[in-house]
């Protein structure tokens, strides 16, 4: 595991930021505790890993503020048992959260680039039941699925049916939907055995999530 440039301070300052602003459930704190956070940001942004800020990673992407990482993953309603489906893997940093929490999660991402790095660091984190899957994240195979809970961390101007489809009877699905270049609104869904119940949470701001494989990176 790579070492931790943070103090205790910084740390402490991290968690109680979070429970003011409303993170109560206990093992959602105990995860991001647990995951070192100065690991998957870029090596020159360390010292502002546990700042409640998003920061740049490579290819134009970005690491979630903390606050977001926790509230969405507050909202999954994570067991152990649980199959999770991430789009999105960025730096991999909300993927070793849900690793935690979870049985085991696949997270897809679209830049190799990214899709290696992410590797590396759950490797070295010991976040042994992620598997980062780099793929198309509006298009995935009909063999993958189905999935107890689904997370998107990027912009959806709308939910496409190919990401429900995949979601289990009182599956949960929470993604960020609205704008590619603006501000959305977190929205869970819950397949019930009638259909899809809606409800919207938050605004927030993302990166667009956009089709097909990278190709330059």
């Amino acid at each position: 595991m790579m070492s931790s440039r943070q103090g205790p301070p910084e740390k402490m300052m991290f968690q109680l930021t979070l429970r003011r602003r409303g993170i109560s459930d206990q093992a959602v704190l105990r995860a991001l505790e647990e995951v070192p956070r100065e690991a998957f940001v870029e090596e020159g942004d360390r010292a502002d890993a546990y700042r409640d800020s998003a920061l740049g990673i490579a290819c134009g992407q970005t690491i979630s503020q903390p606050f977001v990482v926790a509230y969405m993953t507050e909202q999954l309603h994570l067991r152990r048992h649980h199959r999770v489906l991430e789009i999105g893997t960025g730096s991999g940093y909300q993927a070793a959260v849900l690793s935690r929490l979870a049985g085991h999660v696949l997270t897809v991402e679209r830049f190799r680039t990214l899709a290696d790095a992410a590797r590396r660091r759950l490797e070295q984190t010991g976040c042994d039941n992620v598997e980062v899957m780099l793929a198309d994240g509006l298009n995935l195979p009909a063999k993958i699925g189905p999935f107890d809970r689904i997370i998107v961390t990027a912009a959806m101007e709308n939910i496409p049916e190919n990401l429900t489809d995949r979601l289990e009877t009182d599956g949960i699905l929470i993604a960020p939907v609205g704008p590619h270049h603006g501000v959305q609104t977190l929205v869970r869904l819950v397949r019930t055995k009638s259909g899809l119940e809606r409800k919207e949470l938050v605004d927030v701001r993302f990166v667009p999530a956009l089709p097909g494989i990278a190709r330059e990176l």
